[in-house]
C-alpha cells in the first residue's frame, strides 16, 4: 500500500456512506495520531486498538453521526505520496472559513491547523476535513 493515510480516509468515507457505526483499519502510529486529531475536533467518537483474525494490529474507529447524517461531510487528501505539500505557518489553509480543520504533520507532532498556528509551526498538510 502506497498511501496508508489515504486508505484510512477512504475507509472512513465508505463506511459513512453505508451507515456503519465502526470501521477497521490497519494500525500505525501516524494513523493513530491523525485519529487523535479527528477525535479532539469532534469528527469521530474515538478509536480502540484491536487485532484481526491473523493477529495483525488494527484500529477500530467509532464513527459519529448527528440525526442520522455523518458528522464528516467531506474529507480530502492534500499531501500525497507523489506530491508532498509543505506549508509555512503563514500559509496554512483555512477550511470553510474556519468551520473545517486541516491536519498538519509538524516537527512538534500531528495537529490541527489552529494548533499549528498557535504553536507557530508549519509542516506537511495531510488532509482537510469538514
Amino acid at each position: 500500500m502506497n498511501d496508508p493515510i489515504g486508505d484510512m480516509l477512504t475507509r472512513i468515507r465508505n463506511a459513512q456512506m453505508r451507515g456503519k457505526s465502526t470501521v477497521s483499519t490497519p494500525a500505525s502510529k501516524l494513523r493513530a495520531h491523525v485519529l487523535d486529531v479527528l477525535a479532539d475536533e469532534g469528527y469521530i467518537r474515538g478509536y480502540e486498538s484491536a487485532s484481526d483474525r491473523q493477529g495483525h494490529p488494527t484500529l477500530e474507529i467509532s464513527l459519529k453521526y448527528y440525526e442520522g447524517v455523518p458528522v464528516i461531510r467531506e474529507v480530502k487528501r492534500i499531501s500525497k505520496p507523489g506530491r508532498r505539500v509543505y506549508l509555512g505557518v503563514d500559509n496554512l489553509p483555512s477550511v470553510r472559513q474556519g468551520l473545517g480543520v486541516s491536519i498538519v504533520s509538524t516537527s512538534k507532532g500531528v495537529m490541527s491547523d489552529a494548533a499549528a498556528r498557535s504553536a507557530n509551526v508549519g509542516g506537511e498538510v495531510l488532509c482537510t476535513v469538514f
